[in-house]
């Protein structure tokens, strides 16, 4: 860890070209002695988008040792800023410096931030208790970070078997696992203890595969074979597939399969993609009293939700943005904001026709951070719309998830929600207000709401609600996984 923090300091380079005062960077502030903390909740404060890397030590107070949380680079906290804006934190109380190089603050590469917060949530830990044990020992480091796949690896050898030490590492990890593992007897396929994403298998007369999703395999000759439950372990031959471990009762998939990450044509627990969006789009429609003149969606994900939409309202459906295909397929995947507005405005053509002097409902998979809509919605005033209501497929995201790597946002502070809720409550936001926010029934819903649609310049806003769009999947609303939208584990 030392090596990595002296190496992520020093390593901290300019670029000789200019870089856009809009564009956000990542830098080093320098706080005061035992100031860290206070300045990370000035940042929290200010909606300032901030990383304090954190890690246990040991302590001993009157013969008796405690755990305590203590900055893994002392006197240093990393801020996320427009590189003009860099000047609003300078008189913050704490801060003593940030570092420059011939007259520019020095940023640092957004990579490095990536690898360096791309860690095993309790890696820590678990290295701890390893050591404790004895008899084991790291070869590789990744980012410098042991690596996550070798200490996968080192838990499995804590057990006498293979099955028992695959369990135990589905169990220690503190987040979400799921693994491949081939050996001379065959690949030992095991999905995550909650099942928050998929494993699949395919099978054809002579072979069988795996995957992450059932679409991959279909043009291959493969058919569906099984689909992994929770904490289930399987092993794979040329012959057979074997269930090792049996799933466990318990599942927490993640929903956002259906409302956006998951392709069209895949399934999750039995319920098409497809189909799901298209229920989505109709629950919308029932609850709202709009009139435009189209139904149109944000290509691809929003596109099923506004089918359905226009299915159950009978407003006709329209196609008013086509998509570019040759850039990057989805514009979440950059690591840098600026990357990530640029592909998903170049990705998408207008067709004015179908624009000019039309009232619209276009339908996204969600809101995150609302840059992307919001220059989406300007774009389409520019072409000639008359009015442009948004309508997300999924209700407002107000915690940032836990479990998985699919969004890059680094921070809750990056999500609109947050960013509105913190100035409507003067930063006085504790979980019980939070989850005020999070009920669609409630007057401070409602001016959430409103808020963000002043701020992005809508015609009007309305979020699909929880139960809806959790009826819309069809299964047990119990195994499906909604943190992000309500807090609730």
């Amino acid at each position: 860890m030392d090596a990595f923090c002296e190496r992520l300091i020093k390593g901290m380079e300019t670029t000789n070209r200019k870089i856009e005062e809009k564009t956000s960077c990542w830098y080093a502030v320098y706080t005061a002695v035992k100031a860290e903390k206070s300045v990370k909740e000035q940042l929290d404060k200010a909606g300032i988008e901030s990383y304090l890397p954190l890690q246990s030590i040991v302590r001993s107070w009157n013969n008796r040792k405690r755990k305590v949380m203590v900055p893994v680079i002392p006197g240093c906290v990393f801020v996320r800023l427009p590189m003009d804006e860099v000047t609003r934190i300078k008189s913050m109380k704490g801060i003593s410096f940030l570092i420059r190089e011939e007259g520019r603050y020095v940023s640092i590469p957004e990579d490095q931030m990536e690898t360096f917060r791309s860690m095993v949530e309790n890696t820590d830990e678990l290295v701890e208790e390893i050591f404790e044990k004895g008899g084991s020992h790291f070869l590789e480091m990744s980012g410098g970070e042991i690596n996550a796949t070798e200490l996968i690896a080192t838990l499995i050898n804590q057990k006498e078997n293979l099955v028992d030490g695959i369990s135990y590492a589905l169990e220690k990890v503190d987040g979400s696992v799921s693994l491949l593992l081939m050996n001379k007897n065959g690949i030992y396929c095991a999905r995550d203890k909650y099942g928050r994403t998929p494993v699949v298998i395919g099978k054809k007369e002579d072979a069988f595969c795996v995957a992450f999703e059932c679409f991959s395999y279909k043009n291959l000759g493969y058919n569906d074979y099984k689909e992994l439950g929770p904490g289930e372990i399987t092993v794979i031959t040329d012959q057979n597939c074997i269930t090792l471990k049996k799933p466990g009762d318990k599942m927490k998939i993640c929903t956002f399969l259906w409302v956006y990450y998951g392709y069209p044509a895949s399934s999750y627990e039995g319920t098409s993609v497809e189909q799901m969006r298209y229920n989505c789009g109709a629950k919308m429609a029932e609850r709202d009293s709009v009139k435009p003149d189209i139904v149109a969606g944000v290509p691809d994900s929003g596109i099923a939700h506004a089918v359905g939409y226009a299915n159950a309202s009978g407003i006709p459906f329209s196609r008013p943005f086509i998509k570019y295909t040759p850039t990057w397929p989805r514009s979440f995947m950059p690591t840098i904001q600026s990357q990530r507005n640029l592909i998903a405005k170049m990705k998408l053509l207008a067709v004015e026709d179908l624009i000019r002097g039309k009232s619209l409902l276009l339908i996204d998979d969600s809101i995150v951070r609302g840059t992307q809509l919001r220059e989406t919605t300007e774009y389409l005033f520019e072409s000639g719309a008359k009015e442009v209501h948004i309508r997300p497929a999924c209700p407002p995201l107000v915690y940032g998830c836990k479990y998985l790597n699919f969004s890059r946002s680094s921070s809750e502070m990056d999500l609109i929600t947050r960013r509105v809720i913190e100035r409507l409550e003067n930063g006085n936001v504790t979980d019980e207000i939070l989850q005020e926010y999070t009920n669609p029934d409630s007057e401070k819903y409602e001016q959430m709401v409103d808020e963000i649609c002043k701020e992005l310049k809508f015609t009007s806003l309305r979020f699909n609600r929880l139960d809806d769009m959790l009826d819309s999947c069809g299964i047990d609303k119990c195994k499906l996984c909604t943190y992000c939208w309500d807090g609730k584990e």
